[in-house]
């Protein structure tokens, strides 16, 4: 078993409830009520300045060079595509400016997370919350790849920005780089990866279950 498939085992109750998420299915189906959608974004393009800061950490503590180019390339996604699409989906929602900068407590959450991650000066830190955050993700947008014709771009964009081959590429990055670190790390070093990997899937099925339970 892949050291990267032994971590979401650990968290195996979260990751399901997460990947398999009421929100994501009626996203896909454009069932998911806008307001609800709304929220979401504004909350989770308060994650991009954090992810950019971990994933720029893990470039520096990457091995060598080849190690860390993917990462670098995939940053670029992250601040062009990426951040044009929170842009667009959140005028096209109507959210104003000011919202775009409140943490609810679950977004404050896994921003101290990343946070810690990246001011930790370890490699295998970070790389656990970077998986979980990628990996998730693939997990539950490919099932809805491509997404359905007739679905608003706010829907559809989101799909695809976290299926398809590149992304799968990324993901496998991510996860072969974790694994490489873990194999290095004695009983202790393990554990906190553990406990990192754990606490960073609940997070995201928190995320998730804050979302939905938003008020219509």
């Amino acid at each position: 078993m892949r050291p990267t498939d032994h971590l979401r085992t650990l968290a195996d109750s979260d990751w399901i409830a997460a990947t398999t998420h009421p929100f994501c299915s009626e996203l896909a189906a454009g069932t998911l009520p806008e307001v609800k959608m709304a929220w979401y974004l504004a909350q989770d393009y308060q994650f991009v300045d954090g992810f950019v800061r971990l994933l720029a950490s893990a470039i520096a503590h990457a091995p060598s060079l080849a190690d860390s180019v993917p990462a670098a390339q995939f940053i670029a996604l992250v601040t062009g595509p990426e951040n044009t699409y929170f842009l667009r989906a959140l005028e096209s929602l109507g959210v104003p400016e000011r919202e775009w900068q409140e943490p609810a407590p679950a977004t404050a959450a896994f921003q101290a997370l990343m946070a810690r991650a990246a001011a930790s000066g370890r490699y295998e830190q970070m790389l656990a919350v970077l998986v979980v955050a990628e990996w998730s993700y693939l997990s539950w947008a490919s099932p809805f790849a491509p997404p359905r014709e007739d679905l608003s771009f706010v829907f559809a964009e989101w799909i695809t920005l976290h299926a398809g081959p590149e992304f799968e590429a990324v993901v496998e990055y991510l996860r072969g780089q974790l694994d490489k670190a873990w194999e290095g790390l004695d009983p202790d070093g393990r554990a906190a990866v553990e406990a990192t990997f754990r606490e960073a899937v609940r997070l995201e099925r928190a995320f998730f279950d804050a979302a939905y339970d938003r008020p219509v």
